[in-house]
């Protein structure tokens, strides 16, 4: 039996990137952090904000972190030699535009899209698909406002979400090709077993694999580096299975109960064996001086 007692953080999200998820968000971590605990192990939990401009001592950390300044923090504390999970890199490669690259390169199924900067190159790259509705989407972070990712129908609706974005310093924008079909959301843990899933929209009986749903949805997190993350795929109406989205740990509101055992298991199971490599490179270190 596995005795082994260590301290961990858990990391809360800012409200800012947990639009209508506040309370979602700030549960699933709480009951991690209880799983945690049912293991043995001490949890203390941190704001976002916190970790910005302030140390924190444990070794262990568990996050949900999501805003620029804090992952770099973060990544700044994993190269230092601390554990993380989901690792702050991993999290980073979820903002939009790296992950368009990432799953693309990775030969992920993904929507046509085009990054664009300016208004006269978003107007010009709206030509580029062969149809009239078009989703505009931030660039880094999945959503703050309702707004940052829209459907558009024209060019007078781009140029007018254009102009959105330009008051509040959006600078990269991402033009993505809207597909019709029946949108899948889905859960997993990297590790384990655990992937739910269940349809959000789409009025039409179309068939699919959840199989291979499964296999994108690891493939994908597994691309992008984490272990708890969340996603949609859209099937189309003649099958087709394509990810138009990653999240890093999203609220697992439908299944949390059941997705916070499964991340406390992987995180347990992680950071114990992290701790018995450390052991054992330290002796390694004492033998050879």
């Amino acid at each position: 039996m596995e005795t082994m007692k260590l301290k961990f953080a858990g990391i809360r999200r800012k409200e800012i990137y947990s639009p209508n998820h506040i309370t979602n968000d700030s549960i699933i971590l709480q009951l991690t952090g209880e799983v945690l605990m049912d293991y043995g192990h001490d949890v203390e939990l941190y704001d976002e904000d916190f970790i910005e401009s302030n140390d924190i001592d444990e070794t262990y950390i568990f996050t949900m972190a999501q805003g620029l300044q804090g992952l770099l923090r973060l990544k700044t504390l994993e190269e230092q030699g601390r554990f993380l999970i989901n690792k702050p890199s991993g999290a980073l490669n979820t903002y939009r535009i790296d992950m368009i690259r990432i799953l693309t390169n990775a030969g992920i199924p993904f929507p046509k899209s085009i990054v664009v900067g300016n208004v006269k190159a978003a107007v010009k790259s709206f030509d580029e698909f062969n149809t009239n509705q078009l989703w505009i989407k931030r660039g880094d972070v999945h959503a703050e406002h309702r707004e940052d990712v829209t459907l558009i129908s024209s060019k007078g609706e781009l140029c007018v979400m254009l102009e959105e974005f330009a008051k509040r310093n959006i600078k990269q924008i991402v033009l993505q090709e809207h597909l019709p079909g029946n949108t899948i959301k889905f859960y997993g843990v990297l590790g384990t077993e655990f992937f739910r899933w269940n349809q959000t929209d789409g009025d039409r009986v179309i068939q699919y694999d959840i199989n291979e749903i499964r296999r994108l949805a690891f493939l994908a997190a597994k691309a992008l580096g984490v272990d708890v993350f969340g996603g949609d795929v859209i099937v189309s109406p003649d099958g087709t299975i394509t990810v138009i989205d990653i999240n890093d740990w999203p609220s697992f509101a439908p299944v949390r109960e059941e997705a916070a055992k499964n991340i406390g298991l992987i995180i347990n199971k992680k950071a114990l064996e992290y701790e018995k490599q450390q052991i054992k490179e330290n002796q390694v270190r004492i033998y050879s001086n």
